[in-house]
Formats: C-alpha cells, structure tokens, sequence
C-alpha cells in the first residue's frame, strides 16, 4: 500500500483531546472508586498502610497527567478543567484517608471535599455568563454547595449522637435525640438561606416597583 492510499489518522488536536478525557476519566474513576468504597464493607475492612501508600501515589500521578491535559485548552474551558482535575485529586484523597483510618471525622472530611470541589466547578463555569444570569449561577452553585455540606454536617452528628446512645441509658437516648434534632434543624436552616439568596438575587433582573413585588413574594415564601 503506497502512502497516499493510507487512510490518515485523527488530528493532531483531536489526539489531544482524547488523551486529556481519558486522563479526566482516569482520575475521576479513581475518585468515584475509593467513594464508592466508603459503604459498609469497606468501613469494616481498613486499608493496609501500603494500600494506602501506593493509592497516594496513583492519586498523584494521575492528578499530574490530567493537569498537564488541560494545557491543550485555553480561556474558561481550561480553567474549569484544572478545577475538575484538583477537584477530583482532592475527593480521591479524602477517600482514601477515610477508607485508611474510617473516622466519623475523615468521612465527613470526605463528604466537604466533594462538595467543595463541585462548587469550584459550578462556580468557574459561570463565568462564561454575564451580569445577573451569572450572579443567579454563582448564588445557585453556593446554595447546592451549602446543601452538600449541612448534609455531611447532619450525618457526622448523627453518628456522634448514635455513639452516644449507644451507653444504653435513657439520659443518653435523650442527649442523642436531642442532638439529631438540632442537627436537623441546622441543616434545613442552612439550606433554607442558601435558596433565598438565590432568589433573592433573581429579583435584580428586576426594576422599580417589578423588583419590590418580587422581593415581597420571596420574603413572603421564606417567612422573612
């Protein structure tokens, strides 16, 4: 076969973007792996000082590959790429922690850090928007992050809690169902203020009197 009837590869750019998404997935696969593994089962069975090692290592290496990836992008595109790849170095290595010394703590710490790092992305992704459709963005990417985190907040003190009760007298019943109870009212508490700042800030694509009704009706609804 000569060379002019050999059929071309892909473009050199095309290359390019296949090794950077398969770097991204790499290290997503990593991440999802070891949260995947905070169940049960895995909490019953720790890892090993060298499993946890060489799962550094490979968070590390892969976390390099990825960042080097984002280097074939530019503008807000690569931006957001070298957020997902910290993001998930960080989610990855949290998990690992949690899955190496399974703590009530490190799987809270855990649970922040994946909801940090979607935060980071939600948040960068909207600069490619502009004026109050970026500023709703902004708010409506912070109240899913205050979500996610008054969740994990609600879980480490339900454990707490469950420890507590677990003396068995009714004196420590008490004391844990009433940490629960407050737990859950600080968490429906914060995710409540997280969703009324963002309608809040839908109001300012408003004017005159079309923002004051607007903002009457979200006090209104969130009792403010």
């Amino acid at each position: 076969m000569t060379s002019a009837s050999r059929v071309a590869g892909p473009p050199a750019n095309q290359r390019k973007h296949r090794t950077m998404n398969k770097s991204k997935i790499r290290l997503l696969a990593i991440a999802i792996a070891i949260s995947l593994a905070f169940s049960a089962s895995a909490m019953a069975q720790a890892l090993t000082k060298a499993e946890y090692q060489s799962g550094k290592d490979a968070v590390s290496a892969e976390y390099k590959i990825a960042k080097e990836a984002c280097s074939s992008l530019a503008g807000n595109a690569k931006d957001i790429c070298v957020l997902q790849a910290k993001g998930a170095e960080k989610v990855a290595a949290a998990g690992l922690r949690a899955n190496y010394e399974p703590t009530p703590k490190h799987h809270y710490q855990l649970r922040t850090a994946r909801a940090d790092a979607d935060y980071k992305v939600a948040k960068e992704r909207c600069d490619d928007l502009a004026g109050n459709p970026k500023d709703v963005c902004v708010k409506e990417a912070k109240a899913v992050q205050a979500t996610a985190l008054a969740n994990a907040k609600l879980q480490l003190k339900a454990r707490d809690a469950n420890a507590t009760a677990d003396q068995k007298t009714a004196e420590a019943r008490i004391q844990a169902n009433s940490q629960v109870s407050s737990a859950v009212q600080d968490a429906q508490t914060s995710k409540l203020n997280a969703q009324y700042q963002v309608e809040k800030e839908k109001c300012d694509s408003y004017a005159g009197a079309s923002k004051d009704q607007c903002m009457k009706q979200v006090n209104v609804r969130f009792g403010k």
